[in-house]
C-alpha cells in the first residue's frame, strides 16, 4: 500500500437547503471532533461550507452520517463534493465567521419550545425560569427574529443584545445545546417583557 492511499485526504462539501438556524454547524462541528478530523465549518450566502481532513475513513464516514443523519430541523436538498488538496494541518476542527456574499439559501421557521426548554422554563431553581424568550439550538425563534442572510447573530434583532458572561460561555461550548445558537438570551442580557397601558406607565407584577 502506499504512503498515498494511507495519508489524509482533505473534503469540501457546499451543503444546500434548510441548514442555516437549525443548529447544522455545531453538529458538523460535533461530528467532525467525534471523529478526530481538522477543518472547518462556515455559513454563506448559499448554504454551508465545509472543508475536512483526516484519515481517508474518517472524512467517509464523517460524509455519510452528514448526510444520513442530519440535525432533526435541518432539511438538506444537496450536497456538493470535491477533493482538495490535504493542508496537513492537525489542530482542532473549528466554526469559521461567516462568508459575506450574495446567494439564496432556506431559513427555517419558528420552532416550539423543546422539552429541555421548558423543563429550564418551570425550574424555579434555573437562571432561565419564566424567561419568554428562552431558546436553544433546537428550538425558538429563527424566522421572525432574522433581518438578513447568512444567518448570524448580528443579522438578527438580537444583535443589539450582547451576551453575558454566562451566555457567552454557553454560546463557546461545544457540549452545550446553545453551543452557537444566535438568539440565546437570558434575564439578564437579552431583552424584556412587561405589560403596558394605554396610559403608558408599566405595570407591576
Amino acid at each position: 500500500m502506499t504512503a498515498a492511499a494511507t495519508g489524509p485526504v482533505r473534503r469540501r462539501l457546499t451543503v444546500r437547503g434548510t441548514v442555516q438556524g437549525v443548529g447544522f454547524r455545531p453538529y458538523v462541528h460535533r461530528l467532525a471532533a467525534d471523529l478526530a478530523l481538522a477543518g472547518f465549518v462556515s455559513n454563506t450566502a448559499n448554504g454551508v461550507l465545509i472543508e475536512v481532513e483526516g484519515p481517508p475513513d474518517g472524512v467517509a464516514s464523517f460524509c455519510d452520517r452528514l448526510i444520513r443523519q442530519p440535525p432533526p430541523l435541518a432539511a438538506v436538498t444537496g450536497v456538493g463534493a470535491e477533493e482538495v488538496p490535504a493542508t496537513g494541518t492537525a489542530g482542532p476542527f473549528t466554526i469559521r465567521p461567516t462568508e459575506n456574499s450574495t446567494g439564496r439559501t432556506h431559513l427555517p421557521p419558528d420552532t416550539a419550545t423543546c422539552p429541555d426548554c421548558l423543563r429550564e422554563l418551570a425550574d424555579p431553581a434555573d437562571r432561565r425560569h419564566r424567561h419568554p424568550f428562552i431558546t436553544c439550538t433546537h428550538c425558538g425563534p429563527r424566522f421572525t427574529v432574522a433581518t438578513a442572510m447568512p444567518y448570524d447573530r448580528p443579522a438578527t434583532t438580537m444583535a443589539g443584545f450582547p451576551l453575558c458572561p454566562a451566555c457567552a460561555r454557553e454560546y463557546a461550548d461545544p457540549a452545550d445545546r446553545r453551543f452557537h445558537a444566535q438568539p440565546v438570551a437570558c434575564p439578564d442580557c437579552g431583552p424584556r417583557l412587561r405589560l403596558v397601558p394605554a396610559e403608558g406607565s408599566g405595570l407591576r407584577p
